[in-house]
């Protein structure tokens, strides 16, 4: 368990000159006390916005008219290079991610002080919230999309427009993030560091699982299970492992526990010492 010790009846100065990147995750008050990103939350959906919106309007144009069948050469100009981009890049992310967040992690966590342990846990809850958006964004502009995709077309191969946005960027994309997000969390948050988030792991697994389920998914639709049907057994999988990202509300509840430690030493009595406890 964390402790948090707080001798001063001041809060924590700031640095005097903090970058703008600072500035955006970490904004504080007059006092030096941490606030919500609310700026940074409002970048994030923007982004995420522009970018489906984006992507959307891509499928529409060229879906119908270069991706029916993958064997043209058109398909591979318009979809295949947007496929090999994607995997290239989120692979990257993977190989390059995991070291960096790995090897800067810092030697010892439990040295932050309370006042940057709230304005990070301030930065989660304003992560999830974008993320609970993004993934509305991902389950009506690409999810139900695929759906629709194959109700009104032939299944040509395991590659279509749908595929292409939902199977190899959203999916995979979460799995990276998911991963990264774990290594970061459990070796810079003092709370979380020496043991395991068993709620945040159950939510890094439903989209890491989900991609084997895929495999089997287009393997039995393209030997044994043609027609695309919601309700096929072979679709089970997907709702069972999707069940997992309902583990946010258990790791919420860990970082609840400890933000209502800090906002005590931070805001009510800075002079206390808190030790053990429940977290």
């Amino acid at each position: 368990m964390a402790s948090v010790a707080h001798s001063d009846d001041r809060l924590v100065p700031q640095p005097a000159n903090p970058n703008m990147i600072s500035r955006l995750l970490f904004p504080v008050d007059e006092r030096g006390a941490p606030k919500l990103p609310w700026l940074a939350a409002v970048i994030g959906i923007v982004a995420i916005g522009a970018f489906a919106t984006a992507y959307r309007l891509y499928t529409q144009k060229y879906a119908f008219i270069y991706g029916l069948d993958y064997f043209d050469a058109e398909f591979g100009t318009y979809w295949m290079s947007l496929f090999w981009t994607q995997i290239t890049l989120i692979t990257m992310g993977l190989i390059i991610g995991v070291p960096w967040v790995w090897f800067s992690r810092p030697k010892d966590p439990h040295a932050m002080t309370p006042q940057r342990e709230l304005g990070v846990y301030y930065l989660i809850f304003t992560f999830m919230a974008v993320g609970s958006l993004a993934l509305m964004v991902m389950l009506g502009v690409f999810v139900e999309a695929d759906a629709a995709w194959h109700q009104v077309t032939i299944r040509d191969t395991d590659f279509t427009p749908t595929h292409i946005g939902l199977f190899y960027l959203v999916i995979p994309a979460g799995a990276v993030g998911a991963i990264i997000g774990a290594i970061w969390l459990h070796t810079r948050m003092p709370d979380f560091v020496g043991r395991a988030s068993i709620p945040f792991l159950l939510v890094v697994a439903a989209p890491v699982m989900i991609m084997p389920n895929l495999g089997l998914n287009e393997w039995g639709h393209t030997f044994f299970y043609a027609e695309e049907l919601f309700a096929a057994p072979i679709h089970w999988g997907f709702v069972v492992l999707g069940w997992g990202f309902f583990a946010l509300g258990g790791f919420f509840l860990q970082c609840i526990s400890r933000v209502r430690v800090l906002t005590t030493a931070v805001y009510e009595n800075p002079k206390m010492n808190v030790e053990n406890q429940p977290s």
